[in-house]
């Protein structure tokens, strides 16, 4: 393998291959003929002829009975001694650079050798093998000169030709001139001037070849002046084409620039269906990727400009005009802005992205205009969602701003930071799950766990759910019960009747508190409850370890590690219990500390086996009771008659969701 060289070494070689040329001695000598020149340049420098280099500085002429004489005039230089080239000491076999580029592999190719005959003489022109391609043999090149009727060459020019495979012309021999007998040539302009195309006609006896630059001053003469192709007029230097028109130049067309277009960075069909893929594989249907939210200051999408066209050009020169690309209108629709670049369009609310009629707009408001069920799947939006039909069961609806459902909810989750607006009720058969930052409003509610940040409302009942409402629970209409379940509120709770007159399932009211807090407190009491049981059961085991050690006056050492571990870990269990005391203390202080008082009416019948919790004061209720409402007062759960609840929320009824439009 040779070594390969860095871009310093190749740098380094360079600069000593042009030193010595440098270094060369050179003459110019003159005499009747080339051999007689080169013999006295021979005397002059010292060497042997055939050591002798030369170029032809001035060509000569025998004349005609001596009239006319022209000597022949050469400059003559010593060729360069055979030596192995050093290589830098940098450099050393098989090695490889890492920091070198990539060399890239010739492809294999045999050296070839080409004959010109010119007015000067007959040339010759050996190229090196590619890759594993074999050199041109000496027998090659004397057979191509004899069959150009070449007779009189320097066989020890034309083995140094083939040796050197310089690609380059070399004049090596003479031949017998008839300038009569050149080989002509003619062009062809077509294609609407597009395309030229050269004919040749091979030379006669004594004739010479037409060389490249030869070829390219007769196709300026005839006006071909652009896209002439080097590598074509080359190949007819090299390998000629006799009487066949061959492409030497080609125009180049006008290119049209491209029309202003946009980037979307969302999907702009809407026929798109997206199926979400989990981690197992399975697909999920009720995933179908069908609302594309955006938040306020989202780019949504970028006009590129319109670019100017690239005019063309023929071969003989003349321009043709190219059409620059056409400019279109921004799609900015509704709450979309053009960004400070002027390219960008912005999305100026959160919401849903749509493209309608070439227009890029964010619609706060998102309606499915039938149910919620698997032409849907799940929504999720950032802003408002209207459903013309009902929830079915599973699916989920959440949303950052409002959601209104004109039909009924099954066992399914509702989501809003606003309001949730169900007009035909809630039935969540023990599983459905609903939560609003605000406010619940709703014909009933049923098996279903509420959380609301305000109030919930509804006209007909409430039955067997876990509600829980910072400010009311509020339960007005002809059939306004609350039977069975948990209802937590830290105002208020006011409905027509409280409980059934049948029994049944347990129904427990309870207000004066903040319930979040209440439940986080609960919640905490239970933990705390839990510790203190482990830590009682480590304390048994610990004294029975220690009873054992006091007695058999040490312990193995697998049980001296358990009695150990065991009281690592009460330690550990006592730290938690005080964080957690720390922090139910806290809770307490908070709920004893509020001044919201309270109060539970039913503005028609209270029946017996209500549970009342006002603040930390629990009642049962023992006998039917009419139109009383219940509060708190020295600690005591005293009652008055019915109090209507005072809230402007109750008159003004609950929002629509299509007002926001």
């Amino acid at each position: 393998m040779a070594a390969k060289l860095g871009l310093g070494e190749i740098a380094e070689l360079m600069r000593r291959y042009l030193d010595e040329d440098g270094a060369k001695k050179s003459l110019v000598v003159e005499g009747k003929s080339i051999e007689e020149a080169l013999a006295d340049a021979a005397v002059q420098l010292g060497v042997p002829v055939k050591r002798i280099e030369y170029e032809v500085v001035e060509k000569g002429n025998p004349g005609v009975l001596g009239a006319g004489r022209k000597p022949w005039r050469v400059r003559a230089y010593p060729a360069a001694a055979k030596r192995e080239v050093e290589m830098p000491k940098a450099v050393e076999r098989e090695a490889v650079f890492e920091d070198a580029a990539p060399v890239i592999e010739a492809k294999d190719a045999d050296g070839e050798c080409f004959v010109r005959l010119s007015p000067d003489g007959a040339l010759l022109k050996v190229t090196p093998p590619q890759g594993r391609g074999k050199r041109v043999p000496e027998k090659t090149a004397y057979d191509k000169l004899q069959s150009r009727a070449v007779r009189a060459y320097d066989e020890a020019l034309v083995r140094e030709v083939v040796k050197q495979a310089s690609s380059d012309y070399v004049r090596v021999g003479e031949f017998i001139s008839n300038p009569a007998n050149d080989a002509l040539i003619t062009v062809e302009i077509t294609d609407q001037e597009m395309k030229a195309y050269v004919i040749l006609t091979p030379p006669g006896p004594g004739g010479s070849d037409l060389y490249k630059d030869a070829v390219l001053a007769f196709l300026r003469n005839n006006r071909v002046i652009f896209g002439v192709m080097d590598e074509a007029l080359q190949e007819l230097e090299d390998k000629p084409r006799y009487r066949e028109p061959f492409l030497v130049a080609v125009g180049a067309h006008p290119q049209n620039g491209r029309d202003s277009y946009v980037q979307y960075n969302f999907e702009t069909d809407k026929n798109k269906h997206q199926l979400r893929e989990a981690a197992d594989g399975r697909v999920n249907f009720k995933e179908l990727g069908l609302i594309q939210n955006v938040v306020a200051g989202q780019p949504l999408a970028r006009k590129l400009p319109p670019e100017p066209g690239q005019p063309g050009r023929t071969v003989t020169g003349k321009m043709m005009p190219a059409r620059n690309g056409r400019d279109i209108s921004t799609p900015m629709g509704r709450n979309v802005h053009m960004g400070d670049d002027g390219a960008t369009l912005i999305a100026d609310i959160n919401g849903l992205v749509t493209f309608i009629s070439g227009k890029i707009n964010v619609e706060e408001i998102f309606t499915v205009p039938g149910d919620v069920d698997l032409k849907t799947g799940n929504v999720m939006f950032l802003g408002t969602v209207v459903v013309q039909g009902n929830v079915e069961d599973g699916f989920s609806v959440k949303a950052s701003g409002d959601v209104e459902v004109r039909g009924s909810v099954g066992k399914c989750e509702i989501v809003a930071e606003g309001d949730i607006i169900i007009h035909q009720g809630i039935a969540g058969k023990g599983g459905g799950k609903i939560n609003a930052g605000k406010n619940i409003w709703s014909k009933f509610i049923e098996n279903t766990t509420v959380e609301a940040g305000e109030n919930v409302i509804v006209s007909d009942g409430l039955i067997n759910s876990t509600i829980v409402a910072n400010k009311k629970i509020i339960c007005q209409g002809k059939r306004a019960a609350i039977v069975g379940g948990q209802y937590r509120a830290c105002e208020e709770i006011n409905a027509k009747t409280l409980g059934s007159p049948v029994g049944g399932t347990e129904t427990v009211l309870e207000v004066g508190y903040d319930p979040k807090s209440k439940e986080k407190k609960d919640r905490l009491d239970a933990q705390a409850k839990q510790i203190k049981g482990q830590a009682e059961e480590l304390d048994k085991n610990i004294a029975t370890l220690n009873a054992v050690k006091k007695q058999k006056k040490a312990l193995p050492d697998d049980k001296e590690a358990i009695l150990q571990d065991y009281i690592r870990r009460r330690e550990e269990l006592v730290a938690e219990m005080r964080g957690l005391a720390k922090e139910i203390e806290a809770l307490q202080a908070y709920l004893n500390g509020l001044k919201t008082k309270g109060r539970i009416s039913a503005s028609s019948r209270v029946y017996p086996g209500v549970k009342l919790v006002i603040k930390d004061v629990r009642e049962d209720v023992k006998t039917e009771q009419k139109a009383i409402t219940f509060y708190l007062e020295n600690q005591m759960i005293r009652t008055t008659r019915y109090e209507e609840p005072e809230d402007e929320i109750l008159r003004k009824g609950p929002p629509d969701a299509h007002k926001a439009d």
